[in-house]
């Protein structure tokens, strides 16, 4: 149960993608080049949805636009 609280805080990569509408890869790569702060829980990405909210109110996913969350 304090497991799934402590969840609730983060989003997957997949919902990470379909928030900022680009492919799951995109969001993985984001999170490699560090412009988009995450942690490994497993095998998987989680990121903050703080963070999220915070980098999506910022991000242009066009070609030729960068978009940190810093």
């Amino acid at each position: 149960m304090i497991k799934d609280t402590l969840l609730d805080n983060y989003a997957g990569v997949e919902e990470v993608s379909s928030r900022l509408k680009i492919h799951p890869e995109s969001v993985r790569r984001l999170i490699r080049q560090g412009k988009l702060p995450a942690i490994k829980f497993g095998n998987k990405w989680l990121v903050e949805k703080a963070a999220l909210d915070q980098f999506a109110s910022r991000y242009d996913p066009r070609p030729g636009n960068k978009a940190t969350l810093f």
